[in-house]
C-alpha cells in the first residue's frame, strides 16, 4: 500500500487553481509525492574537501526544500570510493563510510524540517572525476576531449565489481541518514553513462561489448542497490536519451531506449530524462536554447517505458511543465537552475507570486564555479551560498535614511528595493523613459538575451512593493542634490561607451555608438566595423549581422568574450563563426579611412578592412559618474558608486553590488 510522509493541502493556494498538473500528487514505486515538483541534484563546492557536510551545506539545501513546496529535493551526488577517483568535485559530499552517516543526516533533517521528501543520489563522476588525484577512472582508456579533465584510468574487473558494492553500500547509508527516495546518476559522462555508451566503453569483459552488455554495470548496481534500500524506497535513474556524441561514435537515440527498457526491467521506479554529455558539441542548457526545446525527448521515451519521467533542461516556467505534465510528455517536473536563483520559485508559484521569483538567465555561471573548484554562486541571486549567514539578508535599518539612486539599471534597482526593504526613503533617477539601463540594450542582441529583461521586471516588482520613488526621464544633478540634501547618494549610472581609442578617423560621420546601431538612429552600411570584443560589442556584432550586414569585430582583448563566462563563452563563438563574423583579437584599430579601417595586429601588422560603418562598442568609466560624485561631495552627501560606474563589467556585478550597497546603506 502506498504511503505519504507529509501531507500538504493545496486547496487555497491560488497556484494550484492555475497549475492543476503540477501541484497535484505522483506516486513513485509505494510513496505518494504531494506535488510534482523536483528539486535536481546539483554540486554546490560548500562541504569540506575531504567529503563532510558543513553548515552552509545544510543551509542552501534547506532552502531549497522549502521552496518545493512538499514535492522532492535531491541533495547533491555522493562520491563513494575512498581512494576518491570518482571525486568530480572539491566540495562533494562523501558516502564511502558510515562516517558521513551523521553530516549526511542533517540534510535529510534539515529537508524534513520543511516537510519536503528528500531524495538521495548516488554520483560516481567517471570521466569527469578525480578531481584531487591524479586520475579518473572508467571502463576504458580514452583521451579526454576536455583538458580540464584528468586522464583515465580503466578499471580492471575487479575494480569494477568494487564500484558497483560502493555503490551499493553507499545506498544503505543514505536510508540509515533518513533519506526517503533513492537515485542513481549516469547522466553527462558519469561513470555509469561512461559503461553505457559506446563511445567511452570499450571492455571485451561481460561489461562491454553490444548494448545489453554495456548496460550491465547499471543494472548490477540498480539491483544492488534495490536489494539494499528495500521494496517500499522509490528508485529513480538519471540517465541520458540521447547522448548527442553521435560525431564520436556514441549511442544511438534507438540504443538509449534499450537503456531505459533495461533500467526499468531492472527495478528503477522513475527516470530523469536528459540530453547530451559534457564532452558534446552541442548545447542544451544554454541562453540560445528556447524554453521547451527538449520536451520531445522524454515524448518520445514514453513509447519505451511505462515508468514516471521527469525533465529539467530548459523547462523553467510552471505553466510549460504544467502543460507538458497535462499533454503527458512528463510526469513530473524537475528544475535545478532556477532555483540555484530563486529558491523559493515553485513555493512563489503556488502562492500566485510570480511577480517575486528572481529567475535564472541561463547564463551557467554556476557550473563555471564548479569546474573551477570554487564555491557556487549565482550571477542574479547575491544570497546563493551564503544562506547560512544571516548578514546576508536585509534587516531594519537602525537609521532610517532619504537615499537617491542615480541609474535605473540593473544595479540602481536591486541597490533601490533592498534598501527601501530596510525601511529607507529611495528616490530613483533615470532620464531614460525606461527602467533598465544597458539590459534593454544588451535584450536586442540576438539568441534569447532578451530573457535579461526579466531580473528588470523582479526589480520594478520589489520595488513598488515596497514604496520606491521613480522619476523616469529625470537625471539627477548637482542642482537636485544642493536642494534637496539626500543623506544618502548611490551612483549606479553605469558605463560610457568611448568614441575611439585616439586613432585618426574616429572623428568621422560615419563612426556611430553601438546604440546608435541597435535602434538604426543613425544609417548602418552594409559592412560594418565593431570596435570592441567584449560582450556588448560581440551582442552588437551578432545583431547587425542577423540583418545581413557583413561584421568584422575588432578589440584588444586576446580572447573574444573575456568578460563572459568559460561555461558560455564558447557558445558566443560559435555564433559568431555561424553568422559569418571574422574576428580580429588582440588588436586595434589604427585608423579609419574612406570606406576602410586598418586594424593593427598584436605583432604590428597593418591590415585593411573593408567599412562603411564603424560602431564603438568599447566602455570606460563614466564622466556623469565622476561630475555626481564630485557634487556629493561637495554637500558632504554619503556616496556610494556601484555597478558598472565603478569599472564595466556585466550584469551579475551589477546586481552583486547593488545587493551589498543596499545592505549597506
Amino acid at each position: 500500500m502506498a504511503r505519504q510522509i507529509f501531507e500538504w493541502d493545496y486547496t487555497n493556494y491560488p497556484g494550484a487553481k492555475k497549475y492543476p498538473h503540477v501541484f497535484s500528487p505522483i506516486q513513485l514505486g509505494n510513496l505518494i509525492i504531494p506535488n510534482r515538483v523536483k528539486y535536481a541534484a546539483t554540486e554546490d563546492n560548500l562541504n569540506s574537501h575531504d567529503g563532510y557536510i558543513t553548515d552552509e551545506d545544510v543551509a542552501y539545501m534547506r532552502e531549497r526544500a522549502r521552496g518545493v513546496a512538499g514535492g522532492l529535493c535531491t541533495m547533491q551526488g555522493v562520491y563513494m570510493d575512498e581512494r576518491r577517483y570518482g571525486q568530480g568535485y572539491v566540495g562533494q559530499a562523501a558516502a564511502w563510510d558510515d562516517k558521513f552517516i551523521p553530516g549526511l543526516k542533517r540534510i535529510a533533517d534539515a529537508i524534513h524540517e520543511e516537510r519536503a521528501v528528500a531524495n538521495f543520489q548516488l554520483m560516481h563522476c567517471g570521466r569527469v572525476g578525480g578531481v584531487e588525484t591524479p586520475f579518473c577512472e572508467g571502463p576504458s582508456f580514452l583521451p579526454q576531449r576536455l583538458r580540464l579533465f584528468k586522464p583515465v584510468h580503466e578499471m580492471s574487473h575487479e575494480e569494477v565489481e568494487i564500484s558497483i558494492q560502493q555503490h551499493i553500500d553507499a545506498a544503505r547509508r543514505g536510508i540509515e541518514a533518513g533519506f526517503d527516495v533513492m537515485e542513481i546518476s549516469g547522466i553527462v559522462g558519469y561513470l555509469v553513462s561512461n559503461f553505457l555508451s559506446s563511445y567511452t566503453n570499450r571492455r571485451t569483459d561481460e561489461y562491454g561489448g553490444d548494448i545489453y552488455a554495456r548496460c550491465k554495470f547499471m543494472t548490477d548496481i540498480i539491483k544492488g542497490v534495490r536489494g539494499a534500500i528495500g521494496p517500499d524506497i522509490p528508485l529513480i535513474i538519471r540517465i541520458c536519451a540521447w547522448e548527442q556524441l553521435d560525431d564520436v561514435g556514441g549511442n544511438t537515440q534507438d540504443e538509449s531506449m534499450i537503456v531505459y527498457q533495461e533500467a526499468v526491467k531492472a527495478g528503477v521506479d522513475s527516470i530523469s530524462v536528459t540530453v547530451g554529455w559534457q564532452e558534446s558539441i552541442v548545447p542544451v542548457i544554454s541562453r540560445d536554447i528556447d524554453f521547451g526545446t527538449w520536451l520531445w525527448v522524454p515524448e518520445n521515451a514514453k513509447k519505451f517505458v511505462d515508468v514516471p519521467l521527469s525533465m529539467a533542461y530548459r523547462l523553467f516556467h510552471a505553466d510549460m511543465a504544467d502543460k507538458a505534465i497535462a499533454d503527458g510528455k512528463i510526469d513530473y517536473w524537475e528544475n535545478c537552475r532556477p532555483q540555484i536563483a530563486d529558491p523559493d520559485m515553485p513555493l512563489k508559484y503556488l502562492e500566485g507570486r510570480e511577480e517575486d521569483i528572481r529567475w535564472c538567465v541561463a547564463c551557467n555561471v554556476c557550473l563555471a564555479r564548479l569546474f573551477r573548484d570554487a564555491p557556487m554562486t549565482c550571477y542574479i541571486n547575491p544570497t546563493c551560498a551564503h544562506e547560512n549567514d544571516p548578514s546576508y539578508y536585509p534587516q531594519p535599518a537602525s537609521t532610517k535614511k532619504t537615499v537617491f539612486i542615480a541609474g535605473g539599471g540593473p544595479a540602481g534597482l536591486e541597490c533601490a528595493w533592498v534598501a527601501a526593504d530596510r525601511g529607507h526613503e529611495v528616490h530613483v533617477y533615470d532620464d531614460r523613459e525606461k527602467l533598465g539601463g544597458t539590459i534593454i540594450d544588451a535584450g536586442l542582441a540576438p539568441y534569447n538575451d532578451d530573457e535579461l529583461y526579466r531580473i528588470i521586471e523582479f526589480h520594478k516588482a520589489q520595488c513598488d512593493k515596497r514604496g520606491v520613488e521613480f522619476h523616469i526621464g529625470e537625471k539627477l544633478t548637482a542642482e537636485i542634490l544642493e536642494e534637496e540634501l539626500p543623506d544618502t547618494v548611490v551612483i549606479a549610472t553605469g558605463a560610457d561607451y568611448l568614441r575611439g581609442n585616439g586613432a585618426p578617423g574616429f572623428d568621422r560621420d560615419n563612426v556611430i555608438s553601438l546604440t546608435e546601431a541597435l535602434y538604426e538612429t543613425k544609417p548602418v552600411g552594409d559592412r560594418v566595423v565593431v570596435w570592441g570584443n567584449r560582450k556588448p560589442g560581440i551582442g552588437c556584432a551578432l545583431a547587425l549581422a542577423k540583418k545581413g550586414k557583413k561584421v568584422t569585430l575588432v578589440g584588444a582583448e586576446r580572447t573574444v568574450g573575456k568578460d563572459i563566462n568559460p561555461s558560455f563563452r564558447w557558445r558566443y563563438n560559435m555564433f559568431l563563426r555561424q553568422n559569418g563574423v571574422t574576428s580580429y583579437n588582440d588588436c586595434d584599430i589604427a585608423e579609419i579611412e574612406d570606406g576602410r579601417v586598418i586594424i593593427m595586429t598584436y605583432d604590428g601588422h597593418r591590415v585593411p578592412v573593408e567599412a562603411d560603418t564603424v560602431v564603438y562598442a568599447e566602455r570606460g568609466p563614466s564622466a556623469f559618474a565622476a561630475e555626481l560624485k564630485a557634487a556629493a561631495a561637495e554637500e558632504s552627501i554619503e556616496t556610494y558608486v556601484i555597478g558598472d560606474a565603478v569599472v564595466p563589467r556585466g550584469l551579475s556585478g551589477a546586481v552583486h553590488d547593488g545587493y551589498k550597497i543596499g545592505l549597506r546603506i
